[in-house]
């Protein structure tokens, strides 16, 4: 068996940086990925895909790509299941957890298009659906950190 998906797309909004209760960083944002197959009226779709990061490339995803960035995801489909508070619904979530993520809009305007590859391992396996995770815009990442320069 195999769980393998790998997307190229565009972030629909920053990313979402938090903290789980042990430390770890976690990142989320959805990315759009145009289907490749077109409807019956000829229209292509697009798909809108939540994509999460664990561990310490988390932050440095969560720095240095915004809404509009261009991103290359690879990683796994995860599905949940819980029960929703407000009306006790059962609700069954799909997304990506990431393995890997790689920007590929260029470095800045004047560069040529390059990819900078940030992969990673993820430290710890997808928490249930806990949104009483803090968020925080507020991180330090040291210039050794990073896997590449930058100006």
């Amino acid at each position: 068996m195999l769980n393998h998906v790998v997307l190229i797309g565009r972030l629909t909004r920053d990313p979402r940086l938090a903290r789980s209760a042990s430390g770890t960083s976690i990142v989320s944002f959805t990315v759009a990925v145009d289907d490749s197959y077109k409807n019956a009226n000829g229209e292509k779709s697009t798909i809108f895909m939540p994509v999460t990061v664990f561990g310490n490339r988390a932050d440095t995803v969560a720095k240095f790509t915004h809404k509009g960035s261009l991103v290359a995801v690879d990683g796994r489909l995860v599905q949940r299941k819980y029960v929703r508070n407000k009306d006790n619904v059962e609700v069954t979530s799909t997304e990506i957890v990431a393995n890997s993520v790689e920007f590929l809009d260029p470095k800045n305007a004047s560069a040529s298009a390059g990819a900078t590859n940030v992969g990673f391992t993820p430290d710890v396996a997808p928490a249930s659906n806990n949104n009483n995770a803090a968020q925080s815009d507020d991180f330090d990442v040291l210039e050794d950190d990073i896997p590449f320069p930058f100006d």
